[in-house]
């Protein structure tokens, strides 16, 4: 008896379906089993139909379906140093570490023709990837990419907009980008080490230094920069 009692194995040998395995049981012959009609699975509704595609009917949206507070734009900000970064770089000019590296040239948010996009763009290609750009829908949450797509926006008026766009009682707290350091080293060397503060950076060819700045002129996709070589 004491045998038999060592050998109990409860639910461990349960008869049940593996996945995608065919069924006799059912008449449809499968195991897995459908939805019902006229049903939605819980959090899968998205009735709000905007939010989870950026489009109006076909046409992408130049509006966000939520207010874009402080909070989202941290959110943003560091969504995107994660996913964005290392291609579109950590100030959006395209040339993140994986571009000098000799990846593919990943788009410049600040060239006229990414100016003119609607955000509605921006969340609409993290969904479902573009050109070298793979989709990025099972990383990034949908209120995610809005927030993604805000801070995009605000990467360009950095650079693109004028004190006209900054509300009257908030011009007196700008400052020149000379004023600003990231743990004590100017801005624009903090942001070509990618905010360690050190005076190099890598580029695809080896260890010598490579210009952070952005290009004065427009870069083609899929053409190699100055200084590199094509793959």
């Amino acid at each position: 008896m004491l045998a038999l009692a060592g050998c109990r194995q409860d639910m461990h040998n349960q008869p049940k379906y593996v996945p995608y395995r065919s069924s006799e049981f059912f008449k449809d012959g499968l195991s897995e089993r459908q939805q019902v009609v006229g049903t939605v699975a819980r959090g899968e509704l998205h009735e709000n139909t905007y939010f989870y595609s950026g489009k109006v009917g076909v046409k992408e949206g130049d509006q966000f379906p939520f207010p874009i507070t402080q909070a989202v734009m941290e959110r943003g900000r560091e969504r995107y140093d994660i996913y964005c970064s290392p291609c579109h770089s950590r100030v959006g000019d395209g040339n993140g570490m994986i571009v000098k590296r000799g990846y593919r040239q990943a788009a410049n948010f600040h060239l006229e023709r990414y100016l003119s996009q609607p955000v509605g763009h921006y969340y609409d290609v993290i969904t479902h990837g573009q050109g070298a750009m793979p989709e990025y829908a099972s990383q990034i949450e949908p209120a995610d990419r809005w927030a993604i797509a805000a801070y995009i926006r605000a990467l360009q008026f950095a650079q693109s907009g004028s004190m006209a766009d900054v509300p009257a009682d908030q011009r007196g707290q700008l400052k020149d980008q000379s004023q600003i350091t990231v743990e004590g080293a100017p801005l624009p060397q903090a942001m070509a080490s990618g905010g360690r503060g050190g005076s190099e950076e890598v580029s695809a060819a080896g260890s010598n230094p490579v210009s952070s700045r952005p290009h004065q002129t427009e870069v083609q996709e899929g053409q190699p920069q100055e200084g590199t070589q094509k793959k």
